[in-house]
């Protein structure tokens, strides 16, 4: 007989594929700390695919040879565990710089490009000018600093696992923020997700301001809302 897979089983699957150490993780820090570099910057950025919302980079410098340790990919941690750890990294980091670009930006420049700015704003910052940059899966134009793109970096670099939890702790305190400003859409839990309860509300309510225009089940929403407006108008 199949094994029936539910959520709980996915989880406890994800419990135990292994998690890189600490000292896994620094590898790369490591090998640049080693060629005389001091300030090594993690980048990585939150928040593309959400229909509302902003998309926010966080750039992190650790102090050479330091690491904090239970730092992984935010997306493996619970909400719990990434704001203790955001406090801790805050706590240990010689500089932190976050990058926010609005909902209206990202349907002006489209996601890919909004994620790139973000992460370009947090560089610029940071309060350290960074040596180098480790970065999730690409490069920042316009950024002089020698860079390096990792694919999959925040499941194996420590700097930018730490930048994906700095991101996702500030996203998230914002996506609460706009819960209070827009009742009803239940920001403070899906933050901007297309999840179910999202959309259903979306349905009902109509987007609010926050609401990206150019994400598809926004779009042919406004489009059902213009025809609609339209045959009042011709009646």
């Amino acid at each position: 007989m199949a094994e029936r897979t539910t959520p709980r089983t996915t989880a406890a699957r994800r419990k135990r594929i292994p998690q890189p150490t600490t000292d896994e993780l620094l590898a790369r820090e490591r090998a640049l700390w080693a060629d005389g570099l001091i300030h090594v910057a993690g980048i990585d950025e939150v928040g593309v695919g959400p229909l509302a919302g902003p998309v926010v980079a966080a750039a992190v410098v650790m102090p050479r040879g330091a690491g904090v340790e239970g730092v992984r990919d935010s997306k493996t941690l619970s909400r719990k565990q990434r704001e203790r750890l955001d406090g801790e990294i805050r706590a240990v980091a010689i500089g932190i710089g976050v990058g926010v670009v609005s909902p209206e930006e990202v349907d002006e420049i489209n996601p890919y490009q909004a994620g790139i700015r973000a992460m370009q704003l947090a560089v610029r910052s940071l309060p350290t000018v960074p040596e180098h940059l480790l970065i999730d899966a690409r490069t920042l134009p316009q950024i002089d600093t020698p860079q390096t793109a990792i694919v999959a970096g925040d499941k194996s670099v420590h700097a930018i696992a730490a930048a994906s939890i700095i991101a996702k702790v500030h996203r998230d305190g914002l996506m609460r923020g706009i819960d209070e400003d827009f009742p009803g859409y239940g920001f403070a839990r899906h933050v901007g997700y297309a999840t179910a309860a999202h959309l259903e509300a979306l349905r009902r309510l109509g987007p609010c301001p926050v609401h990206r225009r150019s994400y598809a089940p926004v779009r042919a929403l406004l489009g059902r809302e213009a025809s609609s407006d339209d045959r009042l108008r011709n009646n």
